[in-house]
């Protein structure tokens, strides 16, 4: 499959709120970027073994744009302060995408949850709900009123469907309210911080409900065993050795392949499964998903048996 990648040029970068900082990214020759639908997100390789996703948070509708908001993490591993502290307006970046595990499925119905910079995936989803003529509500939590980007933005639905609500002035999110009476036909969609992912996941019926994860979600290791890989389209035969990853032992043998978190959160290593079951240990593809083995994250996921056969 191609995927799009090219240069990129910061046409505009502001404070969304604290510690965000909005970016807008135009082609240098003014050429249309590629059409994307909520919940998608794009890479951004700000340098050598750096490398980070951000949510396109801006209009689909707008080929001529994309803008993503990036969280300054003071002890993050060094992609938003490059970005906060090195990326000015006029600078190009290489960007790679869009990819899209988070999309929004057609529903009657939706109550959307987000968790300070978790907005960005579900701003989109808003004015698609919108435009579908759907019901739908947004409960919307942060530490503080100030560090919530895009409140502004969210105005314009009125208070009616969208609840703001800061921790320090009405504390934790009250998800009760959001989830205990759904009805029947409602899709929920969830992105924020892990704890918030997993209180919301205790409460809401797996089919109904789609989340998107930062960092990986703790999960029960299982042993890890020695199996082999065969790659259709090199005609090789891999060994994985129990202390080394599918993507690395295929990188060993010279064989490219794109990827970027190694943690199974960002979906860019996505390989397609022609023979085998797969261990999957990735926060990105569903439960259905995950359960047809029909693709897998070989940065992270395994083998349940001796071999698999990889689309590669």
């Amino acid at each position: 499959m191609t995927v799009y990648e090219t240069e990129l040029v910061v046409a505009t970068r502001k404070l969304a709120a604290d510690g965000v900082l909005a970016l807008t990214l135009r082609h240098p020759l003014g050429e249309e970027l590629p059409a994307w639908e909520p919940g998608a997100h794009i890479d951004v390789v700000l340098g050598p073994e750096l490398e980070r996703q951000y949510s396109l948070c801006g209009d689909p509708a707008d080929r001529s744009a994309w803008r993503i908001a990036v969280l300054r993490e003071p002890d993050g591993r060094g992609g938003s302060a490059h970005v906060h502290e090195q990326l000015g307006q006029g600078d190009k970046v290489r960007v790679r995408g869009p990819r899209n595990h988070f999309a929004l499925r057609p529903a009657p119905r939706y109550r959307f949850i987000a968790g300070g910079i978790g907005i960005t995936p579900i701003l989109p989803m808003l004015a698609a709900a919108e435009a579908a003529g759907a019901e739908w509500s947004l409960l919307y939590g942060g530490r503080s009123r100030n560090s919530m980007a895009f409140t502004e933005e969210l105005s314009r639905y009125g208070g009616e469907r969208v609840t703001v609500a800061p921790q320090d002035e009405t504390g934790l999110l009250d998800l009760a309210s959001a989830l205990d009476d759904v009805p029947e036909g409602t899709l929920v969609y969830c992105c924020g911080p892990g704890p918030l992912l997993d209180a919301v996941e205790a409460r809401c019926p797996a089919g109904l409900l789609q989340v998107e994860r930062f960092a990986p979600k703790e999960r029960e290791g299982g042993e890890n065993t020695e199996f082999e890989v065969e790659l259709a389209q090199s005609g090789r035969t891999v060994s994985v050795p129990a202390d080394v990853s599918v993507l690395d032992a295929v990188r060993a043998a010279g064989v490219e392949v794109l990827f970027s978190c190694t943690e199974g959160t960002c979906g860019t290593c996505e390989t397609d499964v022609l023979d085998g079951t797969p261990d999957h240990r990735d926060s990105v593809l569903t439960a259905e998903e995950q359960e047809s083995g029909e693709t897998m994250m070989i940065c992270v996921s395994r083998c349940r048996g001796k071999r698999l056969v990889l689309d590669l």
